[in-house]
C-alpha cells in the first residue's frame, strides 16, 4: 500500500538557484571580464553591431520627429507622452509569441521578416507625412505598428547573441550593444532635431525606411549557425506554456522581471515627458529637444563604457540600486531646472544610470536561462519592462496633464527611489554562478511497443529506497527535483511513500506524449546534475534507482451484451 504526500507538503526551501553574495572569481562558469574591443575581432559581431548602428540612428531620428509632430498636432500632454507609449506597449503585448518565435524558428529570418515589415510601415509613414495627411491618432495607430516590428525583432536579436558569442563575452556583448544604440542616441536626436527643424517631420520619417536598409542587408548576408532539430517543433500552446511555466518555477528570473517592470515604468518619464519639459520649462525648440536627448545618449555611452569595471568591483545589485537612485536624482533635478545647461548635465546621468540598469536585467536574464527557453525568458522580461514603460508613459502623461510635468516629474523621482527599496528585499541576483549547457547524459530507451512521436500520455515512475536517517535530507533534495521537473515540462508531480515499507520511495509525473517526454530529459542542464547525483548517493538499493516509462490507456467499457463473469466484478 502506499500513501500519497501532495506536492506542497514535501516542499522545504530551495537552494537550486544562485544567491546573491559576491561571486567568487575562481568558479570557472563566472564570465571574466571582457575587452569589448576585443569583440570587434568577430567579424559577424562586427558586421551586425554596424548594420544596427545605422538602423538605430534612424529610428531615433524617427522618434524625434513622431514627438515633435504630435506637440504641433495637438496641445494634449497625455498625447505627446503616448508617442512614447505607442512604441513600447506593442513590446509588451507581443514579446512572449516573438520569444516563442525566437526559440523555435530560424532567428535570422524572424528578424528578416520584422525589418521587412517596420520598413514597409515607415515608408506608408512617410508618405502620409509629406502629403500632410496625419491626425494625432493616426500618427499613433502607425507608430504603433513600427512597435510590433520591434516586438518580433528584439527577442530573436538578443538570443543571437548567444549564437554568436561565447558565455564568457556574453555579457560585453550586450553592453557594446547597448553603447552602439546609444551613441546613436548622442547624435540620433541632435540630427533629428536639425531634420525637423529644416526639412520637417517627413524628411525624418524618411531617413528612418533608408535606415532599414543596411540591417536587411547584414542579416541577408549573414549565415546563422545550423540549429539542432532532431526533435519536432513545440506546438505554439506548449511552447508558450513552457515559457511562462519556466520563469514561474525561477524565482530569480522572476525577482529581474519585477525590477526591470520597476525600473522602466518609473524612469521612462523623463522619455516621455522631456518634449513637454523643452517647450514648457526650457523654452526650447526641435533643435533643443535632440541636444537633451543627445546627452542622455552621450550618458548611457559612458555608462556603458563603465559597465564591465563597476561588474568586477560591485555586486549586480548594488550597481542596479545604484541607477535606481541616480536616475531619482536626475528626474528631481530636471523638474526644477530651467537652464538647458544643468538639464543637459542630469540628463547626462540618468543617460548613464537606463545603460546600466537595462543591461544588467539582460545580461543576468540570458546568463540565467538555458539556450532552449532563453528567446522566451527575454520576452517575458521584455514584457514586464516595456509594459511598465507603456503604462508608465500613459500615468506620466496624465499627471503632467493634471498637476503639471514638475510634479510628475518629482512623483518619478519618488516611484525610482521606492525601486532601490525593493532591491532590499528582493535582490538582484549575481549571474553565471550556474552552469547551464546541456547534461546530455540522457538515452532514449529503447522500448518494445511500437510508439510515435503523439504516443501518450506517458506517466513515469521512480523507485528509491532510502534509509530513514536520510528521510529530511532525501525530502529537501525532493523539493529540489519537484521544481526541476516541473520547470522542465512534467506535470502531475507526486511523492509516494509505501506504508509497509517505509524506506521505499516513488516520484511520478506525466507528460503529454512521448516526444515530451524526450524533450523534458534533453532540457537537462550541468547545474542540474547535483540534485540527481545526491539523490542517486541516498539510495540504498543493490542497483541504480528503478525508472518505470508507461504509457496510459483508458478502461475499454464493456458492451451491453457481454456477459459478466464473477472474477470480474
Amino acid at each position: 500500500m502506499c500513501v500519497r504526500l501532495v506536492d506542497g507538503l514535501v516542499s522545504r526551501p530551495m537552494q537550486a538557484y544562485p544567491s546573491t553574495r559576491r561571486r567568487a572569481r575562481k568558479d570557472p562558469w563566472v564570465p571574466e571580464h571582457t575587452s569589448l574591443l576585443k569583440l570587434f575581432r568577430n567579424q559577424t559581431f562586427r558586421m551586425l553591431w554596424v548594420a544596427a548602428l545605422a538602423s538605430n540612428f534612424g529610428g531615433l531620428v524617427q522618434a524625434v520627429g513622431a514627438a515633435w509632430l504630435m506637440t504641433s498636432l495637438t496641445a494634449s500632454q497625455s498625447m505627446v507622452a503616448l508617442v512614447q507609449a505607442s512604441v513600447t506597449l506593442p513590446i509588451m503585448i507581443f514579446s512572449l509569441l516573438a520569444g516563442v518565435f525566437a526559440d523555435n524558428f530560424d532567428r535570422r529570418r524572424v528578424m528578416l521578416v520584422a525589418q521587412s515589415f517596420m520598413l514597409f510601415v515607415s515608408i506608408v509613414l512617410t508618405v502620409l507625412a509629406f502629403g500632410d495627411w496625419l491626425t494625432p491618432w493616426l500618427l499613433l495607430s502607425i507608430t504603433f505598428l513600427i512597435g510590433c516590428g520591434t516586438a518580433l525583432h528584439n527577442p530573436s536579436w538578443q538570443a543571437t547573441m548567444g549564437d554568436i558569442v561565447s558565455r564568457d563575452e556574453l555579457p560585453s556583448a550586450v553592453s557594446l550593444n547597448s553603447m552602439g544604440f546609444n551613441l546613436m542616441r548622442s547624435v540620433g536626436p541632435a540630427a533629428g532635431g536639425a531634420i525637423v527643424a529644416l526639412a520637417g517631420a517627413a524628411a525624418a520619417f524618411l531617413v528612418n525606411a533608408l535606415s532599414y536598409i543596411a540591417i536587411i542587408v547584414a542579416l541577408v548576408r549573414w549565415r546563422a549557425p545550423e540549429r539542432d532539430l532532431h526533435l519536432p517543433r513545440e506546438p505554439m500552446g506548449s511552447a508558450f506554456a513552457a515559457g511562462l511555466r519556466y520563469v514561474a518555477m525561477s524565482p530569480n528570473l522572476q525577482h529581474v522581471i519585477l525590477r526591470g517592470f520597476l525600473f522602466g515604468s518609473s524612469a521612462v518619464a523623463i522619455l516621455a515627458l522631456l518634449p513637454i519639459v523643452v517647450r514648457d520649462l526650457l523654452l526650447g525648440t526641435a533643435v533643443t529637444y535632440g541636444v537633451m536627448l543627445g546627452c542622455f545618449g552621450v550618458g548611457a555611452v559612458g555608462g556603458a563604457l563603465l559597465n564591465a569595471r563597476l561588474r568586477a568591483r560591485f555586486e549586480n545589485e548594488h550597481i542596479v540600486r545604484g541607477a535606481f537612485l541616480g536616475f531619482a536624482l536626475s528626474s528631481g533635478v530636471l523638474a526644477f531646472s530651467t537652464h538647458p545647461v544643468l538639464s543637459g548635465l542630469v540628463l547626462l546621468l540618468a543617460g548613464a544610470c537606463w545603460v546600466l540598469a537595462m543591461s544588467m536585467f539582460n545580461t543576468t536574464i540570458q546568463l540565467s536561462t538555458p539556450r532552449w527557453v532563453v528567446g522566451r525568458a527575454l520576452a517575458l522580461y521584455q514584457t514586464g519592462a516595456f509594459g511598465g514603460m507603456a503604462g508608465g508613459s500613459w500615468v506620466w502623461g496624465a499627471l503632467s496633464q493634471n498637476s503639471g510635468v514638475t510634479w510628475a516629474l518629482v512623483a518619478a523621482a519618488a516611484a525610482l527611489a521606492f525601486g532601490a527599496l525593493v532591491g532590499l528585499r528582493l535582490p538582484l541576483p549575481e549571474y553565471g554562478t550556474l552552469n547551464l549547457d546541456p547534461l546530455n547524459r540522457f538515452r532514449e530507451p529503447d522500448v518494445r511497443l511500437d510508439l510515435t512521436i503523439r504516443s501518450g500520455p506517458v506517466m513515469v515512475m521512480v523507485d528509491y529506497t532510502i534509509d530513514l536517517d536520510d528521510t529530511q535530507a532525501f525530502l529537501s533534495l525532493m523539493s529540489q527535483r519537484r521544481r526541476i521537473r516541473i520547470r522542465d515540462g512534467a506535470g502531475q508531480w507526486a511523492l509516494l511513500r509505501d506504508l509497509e515499507n517505509p524506506e521505499s520511495w516513488s516520484e511520478s509525473y506525466h507528460v503529454p506524449t512521448w516526444v515530451e517526454y524526450i524533450r523534458h530529459n534533453e532540457r537537462r542542464t550541468q547545474a542540474d546534475a547535483e540534485v540527481a547525483d545526491q539523490l542517486r548517493a541516498l539510495h540504498r538499493g543493490a542497483e541504480p534507482p528503478k525508472v518505470h516509462r508507461m504509457i496510459e490507456r483508458q478502461t475499454v467499457p464493456l458492451r451491453d451484451d457481454m456477459p459478466i463473469k464473477p472474477e470480474i466484478i
